[in-house]
């Protein structure tokens, strides 16, 4: 009995020293490392093309930057600098009005150039032109030879040229970096038409309006009125004075 219960406890001595043992070797537990976080989504960018497809009759005005390859300068500024953009576009009826001078007679590079007068290489918002109409001239995406003048009158931006006088009529897009401003004129640069600009033509003169004093008077219109009846009334005492007269010259004759 006492031999069993002697194995027993070494049995038991045993697995307490075991399970001892395998506490000190046992590898802590790993670190909690904090969850890696989501990639960030992709800048949306703006499709210049899309958006003068369908924000306005512009579509003279994007087959001129399609046929000439602006539309890809213009989309790469905006999608690939921290710049921006800015571009001014005019109606399809602006280029219908457009006469003198004409623009069919423009060479490829000209007409390109033209294009790329019609914007700045950087975002503007509208409240911004403000500032920028005290800086002077400011250079398109032309080059310093393209400038545009702007002046902000009581918050509306007016754009000049040499040949060209107009202003932002409405805000097609505006949210950095692209904005896109509509115009009611094709903007026309000196570099391109020189400077003998033909005089603008004369307003039209103003209606004449008669002045009270022109128009018949009131006196005038009773004059007129009172004259037949002058006229009956000297008409009345003659043929009242005529049987008188008869009997004057008759008394007379038996005198004689």
């Amino acid at each position: 009995m006492a031999k069993l219960q002697f194995s027993v406890f070494i049995f038991v001595a045993f697995l307490v020293f075991s399970a001892s043992t395998n506490a000190k070797t046992a590898s802590p537990p790993a670190p909690m490392l904090p969850p890696t976080p989501a990639p960030a989504p992709a800048p949306h960018h703006v499709n210049l093309t899309e958006l003068l497809s369908v924000a306005g009759p512009f579509h003279t005005f994007l087959d001129y930057l399609l046929s000439t390859g602006v539309i890809e300068t213009f989309q790469s500024q905006a999608n690939n600098t921290e710049e921006g953009v800015t571009i001014f576009v005019p109606k399809d009826d602006a280029f219908k009005a457009q006469k003198n001078p004409p623009l069919s007679n423009l060479t490829k590079d000209q007409l390109k150039q033209l294009l790329l007068s019609h914007a700045l290489p950087h975002y503007y918002s509208l409240s911004e032109f403000k500032n920028l109409s005290q800086s002077g001239p400011v250079s398109t995406f032309a080059g310093g030879q393209y400038p545009l003048k702007f002046t902000d009158v009581s918050g509306t931006v007016r754009i000049e040229t040499l040949w060209t006088r107009t202003k932002v009529s409405s805000s097609v897009f505006s949210t950095d970096p692209v904005a896109v401003y509509q115009v009611n004129r094709v903007l026309l640069p000196e570099a391109i038409f020189g400077t003998d600009v033909p005089p603008m033509p004369a307003p039209a003169p103003a209606p004449v309006v008669s002045s009270p004093s022109d128009s018949p008077t009131a006196d005038s219109d009773e004059a007129n009125a009172s004259s037949p009846k002058s006229s009956h009334k000297n008409s009345a005492q003659t043929v009242a004075f005529g049987p008188v007269a008869m009997v004057v010259s008759g008394l007379v004759a038996l005198f004689l």
